[in-house]
């Protein structure tokens, strides 16, 4: 059986719900594909200790303010898979769960999307799918033969999992960092990357981040990673210093 919709998105986490918010306003007939059996994209796969690094206030999906975590000045991921199962109901957006999609190939004057559950034919196909379902992992020479662990960020859950072992974490970004910190308590750890670390200044956070990248758009201002790469966040910081 072949379903006929104007739109469809593929992927129902943070921006495939945003444009979700903006089709549903425009009453465009629409359907979300997402992959997963639960709200909240790959949030619901992220590390125990993972927080935004920017306030409740400053990482809001259009039209609904994420409120902010009693006691929390960054939201725990808690907080936020909360917040995307509202943000979805209070739209009712129309999600359909547990569908893979396969393939999208072009039809015209339409497009046919392939699912593990029967095809969609749609004028426009969103792609919202993120990056955390493809993994990164560069064929350094030797891994194959290296015979401790090796595991990507996002098959990252805890320190508790490498409690009393030597572990390298490679890579310079906020995740190398975020997961560094997290370790060090725990595990004899090395962090590798390809430059030194560079830290955006400790008062920096998504907020100052978020009037910085406003600020660029309008008037041509610095570029962020002029700036950094790094949010040194307060785990961060302290397994910095």
């Amino acid at each position: 059986m072949t379903r006929h919709t104007d739109v469809v998105v593929v992927g129902g986490g943070q921006a495939g719900l945003a444009a979700g918010y903006y089709l549903r306003r425009t009453g465009i007939d629409f359907t979300i594909l997402d992959a997963q059996a639960t709200p909240g994209g790959a949030w619901q796969h992220a590390w125990d200790s993972l927080h935004l690094f920017s306030p409740a206030a400053y990482s809001s999906l259009p039209g609904r303010l994420m409120p902010p975590q009693a006691g929390k000045t960054f939201p725990d991921v808690a907080h936020v898979l909360d917040y995307l199962a509202d943000y979805e109901k209070r739209y009712e957006l129309p999600i359909q769960r547990g569908v893979r999609v396969e393939a999208v190939r072009d039809e015209s004057p339409l497009l046919r999307v392939e699912t593990d559950s029967g095809a969609y034919t749609a004028r426009v196909v969103i792609s919202a799918t993120g990056t955390w379902w493809r993994p990164f992992l560069p064929a350094v020479p030797g891994r194959e033969h290296f015979q401790g662990r090796q595991h990507h960020t996002v098959e990252y859950r805890s320190p508790w999992d490498y409690a009393g072992q030597r572990v390298i974490v490679v890579g310079g970004g906020n995740s190398g960092a975020q997961i560094a910190a997290d370790l060090t308590p725990h595990a004899t750890v090395r962090w590798v990357t390809q430059r030194p670390a560079r830290y955006l200044p400790d008062e920096i956070d998504g907020s100052a981040l978020f009037t910085l990248a406003t600020q660029r758009v309008q008037s041509g201002g610095p570029r962020i990673s002029d700036l950094g790469d790094i949010v040194a966040v307060p785990p961060v910081r302290a397994a910095r210093d």
